[in-house]
C-alpha cells in the first residue's frame, strides 16, 4: 500500500456492491442511518483494508457509527475513540457485541445505563425496551472482535502506546478540527500506528481553496493543504484534476440521492436541508502509511 489522495468516485458503490449491501443490512439491524456520503466513505476505507482477525484498529471519531461494529464482526479488536462520551452506550450495541471501557469511566454498567435511560422515559419503559433488545439481538459473540470504548480527544491519546495499532480509520470526523488542530491530531494518530500500518481517513474536498461548510461544521480541503497537513510528498498521486467530473457524477448518483437518511427531512440546518439532494462538497480519502523511522 502506498500513500495517496483520492476524491471518492461514486463508481465504488457499483464496484463493491456486496459490501454496500452488507453495510446497509448491518445498519438496518443496528438502527443506524448514514450521513449522505458515509456509504461511499465506508466502502472506500474498508476496500483499502486487509481485514483479518486479531488486528488492532483504532476508529478515530467513532461515535456510535457503523464502522467499528462492521470491523468487530470481522474479528477485529477495535479501539473506539471519540471526544463525546459513550459511557451510556445504547444497549442494542452492548447486547450484540463484546464491549468494554478502556478506563473505568469510559463505559457504565448495563444496570446504570438502564437507570440513565429511565431518567428520560421511566423505569418500566426502560426495562421493557431492554427486554426487547435482548430478544432482538443475536447473543452469539464468538466470531466477533471486541470494541473498547475510549472517550478522549484525538489530539492526546495518552492511554494508547506508540506503535500499537495496525491501522487507524476515520470516517468524516477529522474535518471537524481546525486546520492547525488537525495537524496535531494527525501527528498523534500516526504515533500509535505500527510501522507498515496505515491511516485511512475521509474528509471534505475543496477544489482549490479551503473552506468551512457551516451546516456540517466541517472543513473542505484542497490537495495542497491535505499534503501539508498529512505530511505527504508533493509527488503523492491524487485525482484532484478530475474534481469537476467527479462532482458531476456525485450529483447524479441515484444510490445516494434516493436513500437519504430520514433525519435530513426534519430540518433546514443540515448537509441536505429538508431532505433535498444538493451536495455542496464531495469527499476525499487519504491513505498514509507509517514508515519505519
Amino acid at each position: 500500500m502506498e500513500d495517496n489522495i483520492e476524491i471518492l468516485p461514486v463508481s465504488l458503490l457499483d464496484q463493491y456492491q456486496d459490501l454496500v449491501s452488507d453495510l446497509r443490512k448491518l445498519a438496518s439491524s443496528l438502527r443506524i442511518e448514514f450521513g449522505w456520503h458515509y456509504l461511499l466513505d465506508l466502502t472506500w476505507i474498508i476496500s483499502q483494508l486487509d481485514i483479518s482477525k486479531n488486528l488492532q484498529i483504532t476508529d478515530a471519531g467513532a461515535g456510535t457509527g457503523i464502522l467499528q461494529w462492521y470491523l468487530a464482526d470481522q474479528g477485529v479488536a477495535v479501539l473506539s475513540v471519540d471526544r463525546e462520551s459513550r459511557a451510556n452506550l445504547p444497549l442494542r450495541f452492548r447486547f450484540r457485541y463484546s464491549v468494554r471501557g478502556k478506563n473505568k469511566d469510559d463505559l457504565e454498567s448495563i444496570y446504570k445505563t438502564i437507570l440513565h435511560q429511565a431518567g428520560d422515559q421511566g423505569l418500566i419503559r426502560s426495562l421493557a425496551g431492554t427486554a426487547r433488545e435482548i430478544i432482538r439481538v443475536k447473543p452469539e459473540r464468538q466470531n466477533t472482535g471486541q470494541v473498547v470504548i475510549y472517550n478522549r480527544d484525538l489530539v492526546d491519546l495518552i492511554d494508547v502506546p506508540s506503535s500499537s495499532q495496525d491501522a487507524v480509520v476515520a470516517v468524516s470526523s477529522l474535518e471537524h478540527n481546525s486546520p492547525r488542530a488537525l495537524q496535531l491530531v494527525i501527528e498523534e494518530l500516526m504515533r500509535v500506528i505500527k510501522p507498515g500500518g496505515v491511516l485511512l481517513a475521509t474528509l471534505g474536498a475543496a477544489r482549490d481553496k479551503d473552506w468551512f461548510h457551516e451546516p456540517s461544521k466541517g472543513w473542505c480541503y484542497s490537495e495542497k493543504t491535505l499534503k501539508h497537513i498529512f505530511n505527504l510528498s508533493p509527488e503523492v498521486p491524487t485525482n484532484y484534476e478530475q474534481y469537476d467530473e467527479l462532482f458531476s457524477a456525485l450529483h447524479d448518483c441515484g444510490e445516494l440521492r434516493d436513500n437519504l437518511a430520514s433525519f435530513y427531512s426534519n430540518s433546514g440546518d443540515n448537509g441536505m436541508p429538508w431532505g433535498i439532494w444538493n451536495p455542496k462538497y464531495q469527499t476525499v480519502g487519504i491513505c498514509k502509511v507509517m514508515r519505519d523511522s
